[in-house]
């Protein structure tokens, strides 16, 4: 078992782990809702949003958490104020803020010689440089996180499935769309400098869409996706041990991994069912 648990031993693979851990959990409150409201491209989008923030803080030798906070701020009043323009389509705004933060981005990289690491590090995140420090900040995004699905559980769940109807109940759609929003970015913060923007949405996306199949409930949805998370980064720190790769980007291939074995597993167990006698009579009753 020494192949199993001897990464684990080290200092720095004990803090992957945990960090991981956390990230896989915000991921799941956020990314549960973004799966359901098919919101994958906004969260492509924000994601690479945090560029010009990133790169300007690091520019300025300021801290570049505080940069991808203001950036995810700008996407998310940026999304909020482009989704009420009534002549123009949610995509439309999210494609227009996507391109401009981004080529925003890419402007301020060029007036450095030497941020070609920097960029690396935040496209593709190093989740084994995890310090105690980042251990601490992300658990308290969980804890927010925690706290802002609690509250706005009823007013998402509305939003997800009928805006119409959470509007008629006073659930404010708007004020709840936003608030979501806010939790996208403080997911994706929080996350980015772990596994990068290029790689955030494996585990914002893949794991609550792994776990739909077999959840009954959006809170069920959460949990599993949580553990499906926690699972690619306990499998994806092991392998990048054993295999020298990225320890980032095999976590985040085997959380999308684990999306595709989820669903062909669950489309075989259905067709096993509709083969079964008296299946097709159970379904016409």
């Amino acid at each position: 078992m020494e192949w199993l648990t001897g990464p684990f031993e080290v200092t720095f693979v004990q803090r992957a782990l945990w960090g991981g851990m956390l990230v896989s959990a915000i991921c799941a409150l956020a990314g549960t809702w973004v799966v359901l409201r098919g919101m994958a491209f906004l969260g492509d989008a924000m994601s690479h949003g945090l560029l010009p923030g990133v790169a300007l803080a690091a520019l300025m030798g300021g801290n570049p958490l505080v940069g991808a906070v203001l950036s995810a701020a700008v996407m998310t009043v940026g999304v909020t104020a482009l989704g009420r323009t009534p002549r123009l389509s949610q995509d439309t705004g999210i494609g227009l803020l996507f391109v401009g933060m981004l080529s925003l981005g890419v402007i301020i990289v060029s007036r450095s010689q030497s941020f070609a690491v920097d960029l690396t590090g935040f496209l593709f995140g190093d989740v084994l440089a995890v310090r105690e420090e980042d251990l601490a900040l992300l658990g308290a995004a969980l804890l927010l996180a925690l706290a802002v699905s609690a509250l706005g559980h009823r007013a998402f769940l509305a939003l997800a499935f009928d805006p119409r109807k959470a509007r008629t109940l006073g659930l404010r759609p708007r004020l709840a769309h936003a608030v979501l929003l806010g939790l996208l970015a403080l997911a994706i913060v929080a996350s980015f400098h772990i596994v990068g923007t290029l790689l955030v949405l494996g585990l914002l996306i893949a794991p609550p869409a792994a776990a739909l199949p077999w959840a009954r409930s959006v809170r069920g949805v959460m949990v599993l996706a949580a553990l499906l998370g926690i699972t690619a980064t306990f499998g994806g720190l092991l392998l990048s041990w054993h295999l020298s790769t990225a320890a980032g980007a095999t976590v985040s291939a085997l959380a999308v991994s684990l999306f595709f074995l989820s669903h062909l597993v669950s489309g075989l167990h259905h067709r096993r069912r509709a083969r079964l006698p008296g299946a097709h009579a159970a379904t016409t009753d």
